[in-house]
């Protein structure tokens, strides 16, 4: 059964010069919203020509501000947002970056759960441990700020099938996925395996002995 999310508006728009540390620069026109249904200031940053493609490439980036502003190798989000950002640019299309810290349970909590996983827990027992759900994120707010920038149907860029199954699942036309690259450290590679193992995330990781995840 398909449910529509309420309608939210456009609330500002501007222009914001982006610079990435490897030297990377594009203009992305960064869009904020009245009316989401979890009150949390998400933003859209239109990059490209979202018009010039048959559909307009999406991709979902839940906050992380370990691995996006510090650049933090225990996780490969910073290297997602930055491949992202040049491959909507390139093609026309939408970043919507949403307030989902650690999957939807806030930075405290996510850094309470690396203490787990320090002692040997995975990324979602760790957050299991903590009373917490595993992935509590909800992408009711992201089909209301496409449909607020008149985005009905996309490609979506993502390793996650949740992610997909709710847009759908919110009456939005979700026509192809198209996957990130993988982007493995050291320190992330057991993490990713846990992505792929309890999650189904579509990535193509190296074998590593005794990895458990």
């Amino acid at each position: 059964m398909t449910a529509h999310a309420p309608a939210a508006s456009v609330r500002t728009r501007v222009t914001i010069p982006l610079r990435f540390p490897d030297g990377y620069e594009v203009t992305a026109e960064t869009v904020t919203f009245h009316g989401l249904v979890d009150g949390k200031e998400h933003v859209a940053l239109i990059l490209g020509d979202p018009a010039a493609a048959p559909a307009p490439l999406v991709r979902m980036h839940s906050e992380c501000l370990t691995g996006d502003v510090f650049g933090s190798a225990r996780c490969d989000c910073g290297p997602q947002l930055r491949e992202a950002v040049e491959r909507i640019a390139e093609t026309g299309g939408v970043l919507l970056y949403l307030r989902q810290e650690g999957r939807g349970i806030g930075l405290y909590n996510k850094l309470d759960a690396y203490a787990l996983q320090d002692a040997g827990l995975d990324t979602y027992e760790a957050n299991t441990a903590l009373g917490l759900p595993e992935d509590g994120r909800d992408y009711t707010a992201a089909a209301q700020m496409l449909g607020a920038l008149g985005i009905t149907g996309l490609d979506l860029l993502t390793n996650n099938p949740d992610k997909a199954g709710q847009l759908r699942a919110l009456g939005v036309d979700v026509r192809l996925v198209r996957p990130t690259g993988v982007h493995t450290t050291p320190s992330n590679l057991r993490y990713l395996h846990a992505k792929v193992r309890r999650t189904h995330h579509t990535l193509d990781l190296p074998l590593v002995a005794g990895l458990a995840g």
